[in-house]
This record gives C-alpha cells, structure tokens and sequence, in this order.
C-alpha cells in the first residue's frame, strides 16, 4: 500500500483547549461501531456517564442545547480522553482533521482546513506544497477499479498542480488553464479516448493554451454585468446547501449584501479595489489561493476514478475558492480595506466546515 501526504502533514499538531473553534461542539459526532461495541463494555464510576452521554441508537455523541460534545469540558479539553485515554477515542476523533481518501493499492492522507490550525498551517505556507509517498506493507482490493482511468486522473493531476504551482503566471490564468484541462479530458472519458490524454496535458502547458484563455479572461472582466451575475448567482447556491451551523447563514447573508446589492458597477469597483490591495501587499493571497486549489485538487481530482466527474471536480475545487475569495472580500471592505492572517485563516476553515462535512453539500456542489 503505497500512502501519500502532503509536506506539511507532519508538521501538524492538536493546540486542544487553546483552539479558537473546537472540533467538538458546532455538528454532530459519529461514532464507528468497534468504539460503540467498546463504549458498552466500559465499567466502574465512569459507566454512567458513557451511557448517557452516547446516543446509542442514532450512534452518536449526545450534544449540549449550544451544540458541544458531552464529553467537552467547558475548558475544551475531552474528558473521555482525559480519564480513560487516547485509545479510547472513536475513529472520527482520533483521526480528525486527517482526510483519506483510497484506491486500490493507494491511500492519500490530508488534512481538512474545517480545522483552524490545519488552515492556518496552510495558508502560512509560502513555498509550494509537495507530496510524499511511502510504501508499507497491505493491500486492499477494490473490485471493479479502473485502473487505466485512476492512472490517467493521477497523471493529469500531476499536471495540473504542476500548473497551478507556475508562479510567473497569474493566478486567474492557472485557474483556466486547469479548468479547460479537465472540460477536454471528460470529452475524452466520455468517448473511451483515455489514451489521447497524454497530447493534451502536453498542450495545456503550452504558450498557446495560455494565451488563449488570457483573452477569454480580457473578455470576460470586459463584460462587467455578466461577470456581475454570474458571481451573484454562484454565491446565491450557497443558500440551497445544509446549513451545519445557524451564524453561517448570517454571515452570508452580510457578505452577500456588501458584494451585490449595489449592482455591477459598485461590485466590479470593490473587486478592482480588492485585487489592488492585495498586490500592494505582495500578493500574499495569491500564494493562498494556489495552496486552496493545490489542496483541493489533490483531495478530490482522483475521486473521478469512481463517478466519472473529471470536470466537475475541477471546477468543485475552482469553485470552492472563488466563493472563498468573494466573502473574503467582503470581510475587507467590512474592515475598512485591511485584512489580517485571522480573517483569512476564519473564512477559510468556516467554507470548509460547511462544504466538506456534509454529503449533501459536496453532492449538490458537485
């Protein structure tokens, strides 16, 4: 079994009580059926409180009228963890932030940015991401698995991030090239034409791709009203998704007024307002948005070995970090035009809380 993470995996650490927002409290804990069958087993002056601290038949933690774990203490600290042990966590505890995602012969480990310090290690990260490899002993089969089309996703994803990681071009014209990379690929999934894919990411690296997609973006800041709806309608999806936590709702809704209430004169001058700034300020921004697509290109690209959604999943990760820049430039224009490490590091793991951890959010947004 050959397992991959990101270089900064290692670097992560549990700040616990000192976490500005814990992952216990805010949404629902599952728990996986050995902890369960274990939980039962539990004896002594510690029972009770197992018993009724566990739903036991939705097969979850009991929560708090305020949404906090039963086991969380009001110093954020678990109190299972603190008298019977690390082991005693379930897996959804012992493994969070870890993301994994598996194919046959393959397991890739991230870490989720729904957790503050894993966004905040990223997004504090200047050089780009590399990933590392290493092979141990095990293997898992996967029936049916297509090998042929994982080994082309892995390859064009190579490309892609390889792509995104070309800091002499804007990021603006790394996002398009990607996105047209994956839109020619899924035409070439969809007629069996795996095998052509290899003159395509050869092109999409070329001076000619990159100098068209750099007119269709003259094009389309150009037309200022269509870009105008079209931002304030992809915003608007964000209303048709579960909501996990209520204050999410209004802090959309706040953003959503300073952004497009004014029409598309006044969000095309805040956008040109927005981008100015942060080129006075190094393009620190830039850097982040190239590690978001990084991460989620690398999370979710692959996934398409199993529904087919090459291009969906390249514009999921495009798509992710568009609205994260629009409610980023919201929170800006709230502060008077400034913005600091913690606004960004906020909005970031917030999204993420809200699309990640829900099915039916990464389903509808797919």
């Amino acid at each position: 079994m050959i397992y991959t993470i990101p270089d900064y995996y290692r670097e992560f650490r549990c700040v616990a009580e000192q976490c500005q927002d814990t992952c216990c409290a805010g949404w629902e804990i599952v728990v996986d059926k050995k902890s369960l069958k274990k939980y039962r087993k539990v004896k002594g002056s510690y029972r009770k409180m197992m018993l009724r601290s566990v739903n036991w038949l939705r097969g979850t933690f009991r929560q708090s009228k305020d949404k906090r774990c039963s086991f969380l203490k009001e110093n954020n600290l678990c109190e299972m963890y603190m008298v019977l042990g690390r082991e005693s966590l379930c897996r959804t505890c012992r493994l969070y932030p870890r993301h994994i995602e598996e194919f046959e012969g393959i397991r890739e480990i991230s870490l989720s940015i729904s957790c503050p310090e894993a966004a905040r290690l990223l997004l504090s990260k200047s050089e780009k991401t590399t990933f590392l490899s290493v092979e141990k002993e095990g293997e898992e089969e996967f029936p049916d698995f297509d090998l042929l089309l994982y080994s082309e996703l892995a390859d064009a994803r190579d490309v892609i991030i390889k792509i995104l990681q070309n800091r002499d071009l804007p990021v603006a014209v790394r996002t398009k090239l990607i996105l047209g990379l994956a839109h020619d690929m899924q035409g070439r999934v969809n007629r069996g034409e795996l095998f052509s894919c290899g003159e395509l990411f050869e092109r999409y690296q070329g001076e000619g791709a990159r100098r068209f997609v750099e007119s269709k973006i003259m094009e389309e800041i150009e037309d200022i009203q269509k870009r105008y709806e079209k931002a304030a309608a992809l915003f608007g999806k964000l209303y048709e998704l579960e909501l996990l936590r209520e204050d999410w709702d209004k802090s959309l809704k706040e953003a959503e007024e300073r952004l497009y209430w004014r029409g598309a004169g006044a969000y095309t001058s805040l956008r040109e307002a927005f981008e100015t700034w942060v080129r006075e300020k190094g393009n620190t921004w830039e850097v982040q948005k190239e590690q978001l697509l990084v991460y989620f290109i690398f999370t979710y690209f692959c996934g398409a070995v199993y529904d087919g959604k090459v291009y969906a999943k390249a514009l999921f990760s495009v798509t992710n970090v568009f609205l994260m820049e629009e409610i980023l430039m919201a929170r800006w224009a709230k502060n008077g035009g400034q913005l600091d490490s913690e606004d960004i590091e906020e909005i970031v793991y917030r999204y993420s809380r809200e699309i990640e951890h829900s099915d039916k959010n990464l389903e509808k947004l797919l």
